[in-house]
């Protein structure tokens, strides 16, 4: 069931398709809200979490056990999630999310507060936060749908898209300042925010359709439903999978305190700014895409912005200068936007509405979670080959995922028109 100022998906009235008239929607104007101060807080958390376990450890892999420990609960809860995103009225969702966020923020405060060297206790805060991510993320992402029509579903993406990376900017430099002030400062800003969304998603008038429960189909065979559709659908699989690579091979995010502190000596100041580089390309790519939505030849689009992302992670991996790091990683953020933004419109609508939270799951798995196992890998390989090799392996990787997925997934390559993709029957 929606409210009453929500279009049917369907529907196309005249004037809908604008920015103004979605900012006109009530629910529409709290999801962007959330959405944005749930970024905001996750990356002023990451850039202190990061900086004060390298400051303890001075280890580069213990940078990559921080994407681990919240790598781990997302494989394990992402699924289930999706299941019960299709449910459950995704609202209380997200909002009981919030709080797990809330109570991981906390700790971290405690952990600081006592003085612990111990860092496997911060490990397992970021597994609370991890797990509460992983809950919120099916919920949270195939919200949209619920929220705009059909012919609203790219610039509604687009303007998301626009909100999230504001927070991307913003949050990072915040975190590095804030830093500054200590930690214990950082993480009770994060507490107040992340309860903020909770109440944000409570005051959403939109009620979810949940679907009802099917006579002896237990959860794991709903959860497995959205992979086996995912299976059939070329276009859902190939827009997954390469971004699942992409972000696996071509993630540095987590050697970014290497960066500042021992190639760039730039210090926690200089980290924030890096941390915001990428979203400062990608807010400039969305606001554009707000303003004019992608027209035709969408697939080649989107394998030709993954290899720009691929190039601007070598021409980062072996700078050594200051500003050519920060263009690098501006370009880095505009062409991955054109790719989310399209990956974000494609999915939704290859999707029956109805199985929408569980594929989304299995979206968020593949890719939200390779983030954090990106950063393990980038860790690993820095620790094994030394940080500048790490960079450049996943960049050249990333070029070698584009030439086969290319040759893999025709049917992804050849998308037109975003508006002509329909769920497979």
């Amino acid at each position: 069931m929606t409210s009453p100022d929500t279009p049917s998906l369907d529907e196309d009235p005249a004037g809908a398709n604008t920015t103004a008239a979605l900012f006109r929607l009530h629910d529409f104007r709290l999801y962007a809200s959330a959405r944005f101060i749930g970024t905001l807080s996750m990356l002023i958390m990451s850039v202190a979490v990061g900086w004060q376990v390298y400051d303890i450890t001075e280890s580069p892999l213990a940078l990559g056990y921080v994407g681990l420990a919240q790598f781990l609960p997302m494989t394990l809860f992402t699924l289930p999630a999706g299941d019960i995103a299709d449910r459950i009225d995704r609202r209380y969702i997200v909002a009981a999310s919030g709080l797990l966020e809330t109570v991981a923020a906390g700790w971290l405060i405690l952990l600081t507060l006592t003085h612990t060297g111990n860092v496997t206790w911060f490990y397992a805060a970021l597994a609370l936060f991890g797990t509460a991510r992983a809950i919120m993320a099916p919920a949270s992402r195939s919200f949209v749908p619920l929220l705009v029509s059909k012919a609203q579903m790219p610039r509604a993406i687009a303007v998301s898209s626009s909100t999230f990376q504001m927070a991307v900017i913003i949050g990072p430099a915040i975190g590095g300042f804030l830093y500054l002030f200590g930690p214990v400062i950082v993480y009770a800003t994060c507490m107040a925010l992340f309860a903020s969304v909770s109440v944000a998603f409570l005051a959403i008038r939109t009620r979810t359709k949940v679907e009802p429960a099917s006579p002896g189909v237990g959860p794991l065979s709903r959860a497995v439903a959205g992979i086996l559709y995912m299976r059939r659908s070329p276009i859902v699989l190939g827009a997954i999978s390469l971004d699942l690579f992409a972000v696996l091979l071509g993630g540095a995010v987590a050697l970014l305190p290497i960066y500042a502190r021992d190639i760039l000596d730039v210090g926690p100041a200089g980290l924030g700014l890096m941390r915001s580089a990428p979203a400062v390309g990608a807010i400039v790519v969305s606001l554009l895409l707000v303003w004019r939505p992608l027209g035709r030849r969408s697939g080649h689009i989107m394998f030709a912005c993954v290899a720009v992302f691929g190039l601007a992670t070598i021409i980062f991996g072996l700078s050594t200068n200051f500003l050519l790091t920060l263009g690098a990683l501006t370009v880095m953020g505009a062409s991955d936007m054109i790719s989310v933004n399209i990956r974000s419109t494609l999915i939704p609508l290859a999707t029956p509405q109805q199985m929408l939270g569980r594929v989304t799951a299995v979206e968020m798995l593949f890719i939200g979670a390779s983030n954090e196992l990106g950063d393990f890998r980038a860790g690993v390989s820095a620790a094994l080959f030394g940080t500048v090799p790490a960079v450049l392996i996943g960049g050249v990787g990333t070029l070698g995922v584009v030439g086969i997925w290319m040759w893999l997934f025709p049917a992804l390559r050849k998308v037109d028109r975003l508006s002509d993709v329909k769920p497979v029957t």
